[in-house]
């Protein structure tokens, strides 16, 4: 697994702080940012987290680069509505020597690391034969329509891979660039960072987070699992029952990241 962040809004925690002084303040929008300073512009947005105000947040976005993930991850994430997401297509990507995500449950027990293997080397092998057999039988169609070989050839392997992957398993790896606002990624965290996450939703949404504190620590100064936002486990019976340990990881990732910078 690999999170980058590729882009984000310039000076995050002054536009944050501009457009919250026009709501609080009698001041017109070519003054918003005069006098924001990163000290102003840092009591300004703790203020906001102070007081539950969080739209102003929403104008700052976040993009990252996502990849080593699975194709379940894919299905998690997106689910996520308000952002954007840009995935690399099986439609149009050949994946003859696919790389498959492996569990650290099924990486750990020998067993069942080889019975895993198999299963993805099946689904391999199964996907190959697939697309031979209809890129042969989409060829002859495209040639008997009057196409050249090379366009033949072509258009018979995309519409080929467009069936054959229905075989590969959600264990396929898959790249994504995915942009939210600050509003929408500190409710991601709020949800995935929690230890009752998928695991590889987690270390995604973990690494994001972190990302997010370096680049805008005063935005990001609560952004947690619901927890550490609010210092109650919103879980009930179902809850990990590690508060302490889960607040006191975050509240170690806040200074580190502090101390760095």
């Amino acid at each position: 697994m690999k999170v980058t962040l590729i882009t984000h809004t310039p000076d995050p925690e002054k536009i944050v702080a501009a457009a919250a002084k026009l709501c609080y303040r009698d001041t017109g929008c070519e003054t918003l940012m005069d006098g924001l300073d990163d000290e102003t512009a840092a009591e300004f947005v703790g203020m906001l987290a102070d007081i539950g105000h969080e739209s102003p947040v929403e104008h700052i976005s976040f993009t990252f680069g996502i990849e080593g993930v699975s194709r379940t991850l894919l299905a998690q994430i997106t689910r996520h509505r308000i952002a954007s997401f840009s995935v690399q297509s099986q439609r149009y990507v050949k994946k003859s020597e696919f790389v498959y995500i492996t569990p650290p449950e099924i990486e750990n027990i020998p067993e069942a690391k080889e019975m895993y293997e198999k299963s993805m080397n099946d689904a391999l092998a199964s996907y190959n034969e697939l697309a031979d057999i209809l890129e042969k039988k989409h060829y002859d169609d495209f040639i008997s329509q009057g196409l050249s070989e090379k366009a033949a050839r072509s258009k018979a392997e995309k519409k080929a891979i467009e069936d054959a992957r229905f075989v590969l398993p959600n264990a396929c790896e898959t790249k994504m660039a995915v942009t939210m606002n600050a509003r929408s990624l500190i409710n991601f965290f709020s949800l995935r960072c929690c230890n009752r996450a998928q695991w590889e939703i987690k270390a995604v949404a973990d690494e994001m987070l972190r990302l997010c504190c370096e680049a805008a620590p005063s935005v990001f100064r609560l952004a947690g699992p619901s927890c550490v936002r609010t210092g109650k486990c919103p879980e009930g019976k179902m809850t990990c029952g590690k508060f302490a340990e889960v607040t006191e990881g975050y509240r170690t990732m806040r200074s580190e990241i502090s101390e760095k910078h």
